[in-house]
């Protein structure tokens, strides 16, 4: 009798702490979900963070939360788009464009508003923004190239704000690779990161490896500086580079969230053992923020210290797609991309 009563003691005990474990998330999740009244939403450089919240009150929409304060109340704005990106009070915005299975790239004022928008050939995945807020990059899949048999491909397209050019591929610059030319017809790139308005990193495929390229918008090259990197994301500092690297050299057992050192090459793998799908970001220079994502219309913001130490933890609730509004003043413009 003695040992049945301790028994349904330590079951009252459990349920009722899962309960209170379930009122807290779910709580966290529907506050998540609000927006503050009247106040306005604003990617100007902040202490704040832009995301694409996934809580169901505002799925879609673009939202700002406090840096000091992330998983509090949200300021949600009326845009809503599939991917974003902000930095310099400009922020890309990948969207639906009408009925159709059509998309456009939109680029966005300080205060979300509308300043152009473009039509998208393929579907949108990735989105990035230099630190001027000049120059905009975006990866889509496509379909129809002869040498991939069918199956999705990548274009990079970018885009100067301030001088109307752009870059419509990736795939028409000249590639030195290992420090030679190099022509193939299956490259393809994804996952710009920019260092200036003029340079940048990338990924590159070709061969069946992938690397991480250095390009040059003005001599229209790249050039190959490591391997099994994908989706790089550059540091505010400018001295490294955070990336998703598929386990095992194959993508198809996941990928491993790791930073690069630019200066020594030195590979440090993070402590977020899950598999990443995600160009992750950066909060500063010391931790990076990504997106899981548990469910098809379900997603968190994750961080994680950027030196291997600690381990993650959830920074933002029902969001993804972020973007630290303060990131960027730390480069201050005078980074260069590695090897120059």
């Amino acid at each position: 009798m003695r040992s049945r009563v301790l028994l349904a003691a330590i079951l009252s005990a459990v349920l009722i702490a899962g309960a209170a474990t379930y009122t807290l998330v779910a709580g966290r999740r529907h506050h998540a979900g609000a927006a503050a009244p009247g106040q306005t939403v604003s990617v100007a450089p902040a202490a704040r963070i832009l995301v694409r919240s996934t809580a169901p009150a505002s799925f879609g929409h673009l939202a700002t939360v406090a840096r000091d304060d992330p998983g509090g109340s949200r300021l949600v704005s009326p845009v809503s788009c599939d991917r974003a990106y902000a930095a310099a009070g400009t922020a890309i915005c990948l969207r639906p464009d009408g009925p159709l299975a059509t998309y456009q790239l939109a680029v966005l004022d300080s205060s979300l508003r509308q300043k152009h928008a473009y039509p998208l050939v393929g579907v949108p995945n990735r989105a990035r923004v230099s630190p001027s807020g000049h120059l905009l990059a975006w990866t889509v899949f496509v379909t129809g190239d002869s040498y991939n048999g069918g199956r999705f491909s990548t274009r990079v397209g970018m885009l100067n704000t301030a001088t109307g050019d752009t870059v419509d591929t990736l795939e028409t610059f000249t590639v030195i690779r290992d420090g030679r030319p190099y022509q193939a017809a299956d490259l393809n790139f994804w996952g710009v990161t920019f260092t200036d308005d003029t340079h940048f990193h990338a990924t590159m495929s070709t061969a069946g490896h992938r690397y991480l390229v250095a390009g040059d918008i003005g001599a229209r090259t790249v050039r190959t500086v490591a391997e099994n990197v994908e989706c790089p994301s550059l540091s505010p500092d400018g001295t490294k580079v955070v990336f998703k690297q598929a386990i095992g050299g194959d993508p198809a057992k996941g990928w491993r969230l790791s930073v690069l050192d630019l200066a020594t090459m030195r590979r440090t793998p993070l402590a977020e053992t899950r598999s990443v799908d995600d160009q992750a970001a950066w909060l500063g220079n010391d931790t990076v923020m990504y997106a899981l994502r548990p469910g098809a219309r379900r997603s968190d913001v994750w961080s994680v210290p950027a030196d291997g130490s600690g381990r993650p933890s959830i920074l933002v609730p029902d969001a993804e797609s972020p973007a630290a509004l303060d990131a960027q003043s730390a480069r201050g413009g005078t980074a260069q991309p590695a090897g120059r």
